[in-house]
């Protein structure tokens, strides 16, 4: 691989997919339950949410047959367990209650996880800083 520029690096995502088996269903747990912003919807069969900086599109598989997979999205939030019981409130149900998941010399990481109607994984992320 030849390269013009050796000091060149990706570094920011300005978008990413997932694969659903509805979108119209997606559109509205990550819309109306999980409040994503909805951007927009565009044929065939995509809508587009705005989370932060990164922008998140649900389509179909292209193959309808074919395996899926993606990975996990982790949402940022200042205060795990109110994120939590707003989102219970809409209906969403956790696999497990938020929990440390590691400690940093400066905070400590808690994660909860929950899924969407295709069983994607997503979770919610909180740095409690210590001290």
């Amino acid at each position: 691989m030849n390269s013009d520029n050796p000091t060149f690096a990706l570094s920011e995502l300005g978008q990413i997919g997932i694969t659903v088996s509805d979108v119209e269903k997606s559109t509205a747990c990550y819309g109306d339950t999980i409040g994503l912003k909805h951007l927009f919807s565009a044929p065939p069969g995509l809508a587009f949410f705005a989370a932060g900086g990164v922008r998140l599109m649900l389509s179909l598989p292209e193959e309808p047959e074919s395996a899926r997979s993606t990975s996990a999205l982790y949402f940022k939030v200042a205060d795990i367990q109110e994120a939590r019981d707003s989102l219970a409130c809409r209906g969403v149900i956790f696999e497990a209650e938020p929990h440390r998941v590691a400690k940093m010399p400066d905070h400590e990481l808690w994660m909860a996880f929950f899924r969407d109607p295709d069983r994607n994984l997503l979770g919610l992320m909180c740095e409690k800083r210590l001290g």
